[in-house]
């Protein structure tokens, strides 16, 4: 018998080239990552919140080696039993033996195979489990909820921090047991511990005690999981209708984890009984059993309970678990009795003029702007620059007027957006270092257009702009100490910016025409050191941070300047919310951003997709990723400064355990609620992706009775939105969104800024409720769902919006809907609490077909009891439903002289002296507007908007020979 044939030998020249290659490559991979590290490391100490990013790191480092080493320790234990235990003699099958090579090659590098795959394997379980550090924390901070389960008794606590940790911990166990097993078998095999000869092969002592240890402590561990099964069973999907466990795992699934926990301990002590009885038919039966006995005791009889005592009476079978369903839900989506006011409502479907005109505290707040649609116009009348731009969706906050009134304001902020530069524009200077930051916090009564003329101005179903801005030293009708805008919405991740560069070299950043401007504030990362700009070099790729010679001592570099991606990076275990808003807080610029907490293991919660509920045909908003949930809170509102970046969070839930848990984490973190200042509590909005999931909820879980439940006849549901393009009698996709309006609702003394939605019955058009959500400090959060008769047939949104384009009057001005020059927009259809009744309100846009037009607001409509007003103005709209004298309360009047819209310029350049040339352009301008005017009485909408377009070429020339053709 000739030897076997061993592996070629590597020089030592081939083993140190192999060596640096090895690092080389390995270099190629973690240096990427290594510099991605170190600039999230400045970033974090930038914001302040560096423990934040050491807590991440050390606990993934300590996760990953822990379960690293329990793994590849595991395999490494079991290969040196399998190696250590191997035959002296192994017969060889013949010359062309396979195993004899491998034999051969395993004694001679034994160290190195025997360290090396248990390293390999180690570091790949490393890498896996350093992802479930959240897993690790929450287990470690676990706070009490101070609520029981209803079938075990155990704290909620249990389900939500300790059970998911438990779990983590099994499932690696297996698959540290399933390693060792493959390894040692592998090895015994290899070395003829293992041998196929013969009929049935030999396996010798060592292999069988070990392989029979292994898998008796697998079977073992599946004692353990069938143990935790049972408390899995309390969010148990069994029944479509309802989260939780049925009757069929109460009485029949219940029992049987224990059966067939009991039957694997004794499967178990079947397997370390061979190691004494030299007998592997005894595991072999006990394995089998247990196999069979899953499938018969687990699978069988749970279906034939379900299929023969179950569903022919499933209505009281589940009673009692649709009551914990019930009970469970409100608690965990916080729309318990305590939170959610039910007040039964007249619904009334007639109302005398006096009654509209005696209302003072919606019908003066209705708002005609809606902010899904007049981005454009927003763009086009306060851009100024082709680098500024808005967001698709504006913002609804308020703010007292001059006289102390709270009203609500469409609001945004002009921010800088380099997507919109020139291609003479595109230079990295100009894009990161001279257009660097936006400039102006715009806002525009969100109750009224102008309606009036002056040299200059836009007007005509316009908003009436309130701008502060550098020009005017932010000193608006809404104060800004800085108006210069450097985070936004706009920002992607590669938009960075170097400021403070050296004063006495080009470029500066750019401020206004006149002037440019040098970052004074905190935000930012030095760039004054080599090592500094050498990392950030290497990181965007970019040359120009080693010698760009504007780049000083005192230069930064701002990234990661989206709000939202801040907040998420300073509190990565929030989700937020998709609508962040800016703010005026003590004169400065705040963008606020809701947080959540959540969880999908609240034990008989109803789960729910967060992605699907809140989901909408508004655009400009950041969609939900598709997550079951079935907790949540709004724990945390976070703020971040436009001008410095700073990011703040504060507790406005500080009852919420799973808080307390992620403070425990990260003390000193998250804020608390006292130190919130007045101001900044004044601009708290009810959030939306919270009140989306609260209302989908209310529409079942309103219910009280558990045989009403399953019936599902008193369901509700959140109606398709009848404005958008996409209409077909489908919820998904095509949700109506809720509304911010300043409104009075049933029991209030006063108006309150509110979250508010409408709500049909199951499958029906007909109006079902209507549920709102209070923004006011006073009482923050509390819902009222004003529940309308069922023995009536409220006409519902679509109904509604079918009336209003079918009335007599709108049809008549059809040109309205197929003027090939203009385009109709209908505007978010509201639907308010007045007098006892529900009135509707939608405003009609009108926008020009062609490039850089925007929408202008041209009719309102006006719908109750069946009676549809369509008019120039809210006003007239309410007196043709209700009468005379019902619309002395509109807020839509012509403006005083307090309110005159600014001029579309730069309102801080002052006008150039008349000319026969400004003369002429003034009175084209004057012309247009009486065809406006023109237009407008006559209801003549292809007229209109031919004398649009005129009034629009000669504004262009007026502010042509006025700015100089900027």
């Amino acid at each position: 018998m000739r030897p076997p044939v061993s592996m070629p030998k590597l020089s030592r020249r081939s083993r140190i080239l192999l060596i640096l290659g090895g690092v080389v490559l390995v270099a190629l991979l973690a240096g990427s990552r290594l510099l991605g590290t170190y600039v999230d490391w400045l970033w974090f100490g930038e914001v302040g919140k560096r423990q934040v990013f050491t807590t991440q790191v050390l606990s993934r480092a300590g996760l990953g080696v822990a379960v690293g080493a329990f793994v590849g320790g595991v395999l490494l234990l079991n290969l040196w039993i399998a190696y250590r235990s191997r035959p002296v003699f192994v017969p060889v099958s013949g010359p062309d033996d396979p195993l004899a090579r491998y034999r051969t090659v395993t004694t001679e590098r034994s160290r190195l195979i025997g360290l090396g795959i248990p390293i390999v394997v180690a570091v790949i379980g490393g890498l896996t489990a350093q992802s479930d550090w959240q897993t690790l924390q929450l287990f470690l901070h676990s706070v009490p909820f101070g609520q029981a389960d209803p079938e075990f008794g155990n704290d909620i606590a249990f389900y939500t921090f300790e059970l998911p940790f438990w779990r983590y911990l099994l499932s690696w166990s297996f698959v540290a047991i399933s390693v060792g097993f493959l390894g040692a078998l592998v090895t015994h095999y290899i070395f003829g511990g293992i041998r196929l000869a013969g009929r049935s092969g030999q396996i010798a002592a060592p292999a069988r005690i070990q392989l029979s240890v292994l898998a008796g402590l697998f079977v073992l561990l599946k004692a353990v999981d069938y143990f935790f099964d049972r408390y899995d069973l309390l969010l148990s999907q069994r029944n479509a209708l309802f989260t939780g466990a049925t009757y069929t795992d109460l009485n029949a699934l219940m029992p049987v984890k224990l059966i067939l926990m009991i039957i694997a301990l004794f499967c178990a002590l079947a397997f370390f009984a061979a190691i004494f009885l030299r007998n592997v038919q005894i595991p072999a039966i006990a394995t089998v059993l247990l196999v069979l006995s899953s499938i018969l005791v687990g699978s069988v009889w749970p279906a034939l309970l379900e299929q023969f005592s179950v569903r022919p009476n499933a209505n009281q079978r589940e009673a009692l678990s649709i009551e914990r369903n019930i009970a469970a839900t409100r608690s965990a989506f916080d729309i318990g009795q305590d939170k959610v006011d039910f007040v039964d409502y007249a619904g009334k479907t007639a109302l005398t003029p006096g009654e509209v005109a005696d209302d003072k505290g919606t019908i003066p707040n209705i708002r005609l702007l809606d902010p899904n649609v007049l981005s454009d116009t927003f763009t086009q009348l306060t851009q100024q620059y082709n680098f500024y731009g808005f967001n698709k969706k504006l913002d609804v906050d308020r703010y007292r007027d001059a006289e102390g009134n709270l009203r609500d304001y469409l609001v945004a902020l002009r921010e800088i957006n380099t997507d919109g530069l020139a291609e003479n524009q595109q230079s990295w200077i100009n894009r990161h270092m001279v257009y660097t930051h936006g400039n102006g916090f715009i806002a525009a009564p969100a109750d009224r257009v102008d309606s009036t003329f002056q040299e200059g101005a836009t007007q005509g179903g316009y908003p009436v702009f309130q701008i502060s801005d550098v020009a005017n030293d932010g000193r608006g009708a809404i104060p800004v100490q800085n108006p210069r805008v450097y985070y936004g919405e706009l920002l992607a991740q590669n938009d960075y910016a170097i400021v403070g560069g050296n004063p006495g070299e080009a470029p500066r950043e750019y401020d206004t025409d006149q002037s440019a401007y040098t970052y004074t504030g905190q935000g930012g990362v030095p760039l004054g050191s080599f090592f500094n700009r050498l990392v950030f070099a290497g990181y965007y790729g970019e040359r120009n941070f080693l010698f760009n010679t504007a780049i000083g001592s005192d230069s930064k570099v701002m990234y990661e300047r989206n709000p939202r991606d801040r907040v998420q990076k300073v509190a990565p275990w929030l989700k937020l919310d998709g609508d962040p808003y800016p703010a005026v807080v003590d004169g400065k610029v705040k963008w606020i951003i809701d947080g959540y907490t959540t969880l999908d293991n609240y034990p008989y919660a109803q789960l729910t997709q967060f992605g699907a509920a809140t989901t909408d045909t508004l655009n400009g908003v950041e969609r939900q990723t598709n997550q079951p949930i079935n907790y949540i809170r709004n724990s945390v509102k976070a703020t971040v400064d436009a001008y410095d970046g700073s990011v703040d969070l504060y507790a406005v839930d500080e009852k919420d355990p799973v808080l307390k848990a992620w403070q425990g984490v990260f003390p000193g973190v998250v804020k608390p609620s006292a130190e919130i200042s007045p101001q900044l509590r004044d601009h708290f909005r009810y959030p939306e992706d919270l009140f989306k999931v609260q209302r989908q909820l209310l529409t079942q879980y309103h219910v009280n009775n558990p045989g009403d439940f399953f019936s599902n006849r008193t369901f509700w549901e959140v109606p398709p939105d009848p404005t958008s393009s996409g209409q077909g009698g489908t919820n998904q996709g095509n949700q109506q969104p809720p509304y911010y309006v300043l409104a009075q609702v049933e029991g209030q003394d006063r108006p309150t800024f509110q979250l508010t939605s409408a709500l049909t019955a199951l499958r029906r058009q007909n109006l079902a409720a209507w549920v709102s959500a209070s923004s006011d400090p006073d009482d923050y959060g509390k819902l009222t769902v004003l529940r309308l008769p069922t023995n009536t047939q409220t006409p519902g949104p679509n109904q509604v919006q079918n009336q209003m384009e079918s009335t007599p009057e709108v049809t008549e001005n059809r040109t309205l809907f197929n003027n090939p020059q203009v385009t109709a927009i209908f505007g978010n259809l509201l639907t308010l609490p007045v007098a006892g009744g529900l009135l509707y309100v939608e405003p009609i846009y009108i926008q020009r077909n062609e490039t850089e037009s925007y929408p202008q607001l041209a009719r309102v409509l006006v719908s109750f009891g069946g009676k549809v007003g369509f008019s120039e103005t809210l006003a007239g709209a309410l007196e043709e439903v209700f009468g005379p004298g019902a619309g002395q309360q509109a807020g839509d009047e012509p403006p005083g002289q307090d309110s005159t819209p600014p001029p579309a310029q730069n309102p801080g350049e002052q006008p150039p002296p008349a000319s026969p040339e400004m003369s002429k352009a003034v009175g084209d301008i004057r012309s247009a507007l009486e065809a406006v005017r023109s237009a407008q009485q006559s209801g003549n909408f292809g007229q209109m908007g031919t004398a649009y377009q005129q009034l629009d070429e000669a504004l262009k020339r007026f502010e042509q020979l006025q700015g100089g053709g900027r």
